[in-house]
């Protein structure tokens, strides 16, 4: 299982769509995909539990996290042989590891825990709640928006991850981000070595 959670070394930047649910994460990897040419991951949560949810009429249990996380790394995986330069991800195993403390009381199965945090990515966008609540099948805090938010942020700020919060109408949004995303292009032109140059980006 170890092996199905590690992410596997590609010469490409890798940025993450991180935040709570229902604020966009899904609009902006596609719109960045496009920009750049690319291709994303999407979130293995999402088709994974709506199977779930039209099958038996269940919602997320603690057992579902493993399968989505080794979904979601072995998706992220094959795809970064596909992506140009840049490889968008709809989420990460951190995104999992928050989820799975806020809802099952803290409790993170080891290996998850283990590569939540040894995965890497060169930056973070955390999607703010400025955006309109979409009900569906899966999501269920509406009244929790900002607290949800803070609990994300928290987990960026504890594990010294890069982020940049993306505000504002989706073109405001995509506009930051495409910001950002040349910054690291730029400062990684050749791709051979990545550092930490946007733990201080405005």
């Amino acid at each position: 299982m170890e092996k199905k959670l590690r992410q596997q070394e590609a010469n490409i930047l890798k940025v993450v769509l991180f935040g709570p649910e229902s604020t966009g994460k899904t609009t902006i990897s596609l719109q960045l995909a496009e920009h750049y040419n690319t291709v994303w991951t999407p979130e293995f949560a999402r088709k994974y539990l709506q199977d779930k949810w039209n099958n038996e009429r269940k919602t997320c249990e603690n057992s579902d996290l493993i399968p989505i996380a080794i979904g979601q790394m072995i998706s992220e995986n094959k795809l970064a042989k596909k992506a140009d330069k840049i490889l968008i991800c709809d989420t990460d195993l951190l995104e999992t590891k928050v989820y799975s403390e806020s809802y099952y009381g803290g409790i993170v199965d080891s290996d998850l825990d283990k590569y939540a945090l040894e995965n890497k990515y060169d930056l973070y966008f955390l999607t703010y709640i400025d955006t309109d609540w979409e009900a569906d099948d899966l999501r269920d805090k509406p009244n929790e928006r900002q607290e949800m938010f803070d609990i994300f942020e928290k987990a960026l700020i504890k594990y010294n991850r890069p982020y940049l919060i993306l505000k504002g109408d989706k073109k405001t949004r995509l506009k930051t981000a495409i910001q950002a995303i040349d910054k690291l292009l730029m400062d990684h032109k050749d791709l051979d070595s990545f550092s930490d140059s946007l733990t201080n980006i405005e």
